[in-house]
């Protein structure tokens, strides 16, 4: 995959509420997983949604990978202009920070939000600049009211086309925190200090 789309759950279908929940670290650590195997693989783009919660944390995760992988670049392409305007100011500043170290911010729709026909513009461009999806979502967790339509689309274009897709679920996150519960680093070994 040269482009890959990352997106998942919105923050609050996960009951995370503040950037200081430790969750998200373990979220961040699994997307970078994959994307480091991506980036391996000769991945260009990191692409997202830019809303709140796994699309703006796998932001944060490629953008920290940037050091490692010079060529890499992340965009957040939005359905409409000022996405964050009604969050609180905690929200608004994270985001503020995350748009910092992207390479690329557009707007499908260049008007606030008018409409779902925005998400739905804005859903099949990124399909079409994309080679694959990473997700994270998990079904027997929760619906998630997005993360499941992409879900549905990407694996629809990967019978149709070949498009990729890797998923994240919540096990696999909850192993890596069980792992770091119980000392042990897949790639260091077991922590003995």
């Amino acid at each position: 995959m040269k482009n890959v789309l990352v997106t998942g759950y919105r923050a609050h279908e996960l009951n995370i509420f503040g950037q200081k929940h430790p969750g998200i670290a373990y979220i961040q650590k699994a997307i970078t997983a994959k994307l480091v195997q991506l980036a391996e693989e000769g991945l260009e783009w990191v692409i997202s949604p830019g809303q709140y919660g796994v699309d703006l944390w796998a932001c944060e995760a490629a953008i920290a990978l940037k050091r490692d992988y010079p060529d890499l670049k992340v965009a957040i392409i939005t359905a409409f202009e000022h996405p964050e305007e009604n969050w609180k100011d905690d929200k608004k500043d994270y985001y503020n920070q995350v748009l910092q170290g992207v390479d690329y911010y557009g707007t499908v729709s260049r008007q606030p939000y008018s409409g779902p026909w925005q998400f739905r513009a804005r859903d099949d461009l990124l399909f079409r600049k994309t080679d694959g999806l990473l997700l994270v979502y998990d079904e027997e967790t929760g619906e998630g009211s997005s993360a499941r339509f992409y879900k549905e689309r990407a694996l629809k274009l990967q019978q149709q086309e070949g498009y990729g897709y890797l998923g994240i679920s919540t096990e696999d996150i909850q192993n890596l925190a069980d792992e770091a519960a119980s000392g042990w680093d897949e790639a260091a070994g077991p922590d003995v200090g």
